[in-house]
């Protein structure tokens, strides 16, 4: 792990702070690159996540138009959450420039990686698997789910359904939290049930639910739109295996009345207020 340089391409949530965290450690230990072939170039290993397929597109082309970037021995790591063919695509594209590609999609906020709690799916090559190890847990991870071989698809496919889960699951909250509401059991009442059976991030979306964080805060944990991308990923993958996701046509269909009343500043704990809205409430509690 001494041994190896790391570059970090980032946007969003996880890479806003990526610039000053680096000027808060020092130049002899972090620098700032100015673009994006010169990170690759110093580093032996490049993590990249940002928000979509278009931008991860992106960055792999501005890479590999560099002629005079010589990939061979390098590793490159995504932890975006984009579809599986564009992983596998990448996967070739880097691979024909001598590169080693990683698909490592995660499962946590920016605040469960900042206390090493995240989830960790990487998939590719055992020995590049085996090199990224130190870097996961007890340092950004508390559980690693590797899926070792050729098919590096496989990581993106469970991310996205792992991310289906997450979203279905607080669109079900939301609703169970309008009907407490509505029906005068109260609000807060269920809210105490699913801290008490669930706990952990669904009671944390919850207590945003309920305390008016979905309307209130200016910028999203998770944005509408990326939870629509991750929704339509869903919905492409099901089609392809002859299935139809009826609860993901529920929930992005609340998601498209989020996007409706606050933009693309919308948070997906904003299906309470769309749920809220069908129901004659008012979108803001």
């Amino acid at each position: 792990m001494a041994s190896e340089r790391v570059a970090w391409l980032g946007l969003g949530n996880i890479g806003r702070v990526t610039t000053a965290f680096a000027d808060s450690i020092g130049s002899n230990k972090a620098t700032v690159a100015t673009t994006i072939p010169e990170a690759v170039a110093q580093a032996t290993i490049t993590f990249i996540c940002v928000g979509d397929d278009h931008a991860l597109d992106q960055i792999i082309t501005t890479i590999i138009s560099d002629s005079s970037l010589d990939l061979t021995s390098k590793l490159i790591v995504d932890c975006s959450t984009v579809h599986p063919n564009t992983s596998r695509r990448i996967h070739a594209t880097l691979t024909e420039r001598g590169a080693t590609f990683i698909a490592c999609p995660v499962f946590g906020a920016p605040n469960m990686a900042d206390a090493g709690q995240m989830i960790v799916v990487p998939a590719g090559k055992q020995e590049a698997i085996d090199r990224l190890q130190p870097f996961f847990e007890g340092v950004t991870a508390k559980a690693t789910l590797p899926l070792p071989g050729d098919d590096v698809g496989r990581a993106s496919q469970l991310k996205i359904l792992g991310n289906t889960f997450i979203l279905n699951t607080v669109e079900t909250v939301a609703e169970g939290l309008v009907l407490a509401e509505k029906s005068g059991l109260g609000a807060d009442m269920y809210q105490k049930w699913i801290h008490t059976w669930l706990g952990g991030p669904f009671a944390k979306y919850a207590d945003r639910m309920v305390e008016g964080d979905y309307h209130k805060r200016e910028e999203p944990l998770f944005a509408v739109d990326l939870a629509r991308k991750d929704l339509g990923h869903a919905t492409s993958i099901a089609q392809d295996a002859g299935m139809r996701l009826r609860s993901v046509e529920v929930t992005d269909a609340y998601l498209q009345e989020v996007k409706k009343e606050k933009g693309v500043k919308g948070d997906v704990a904003g299906v309470y207020g769309a749920i809220r809205k069908e129901s004659g409430l008012e979108y803001d509690n």
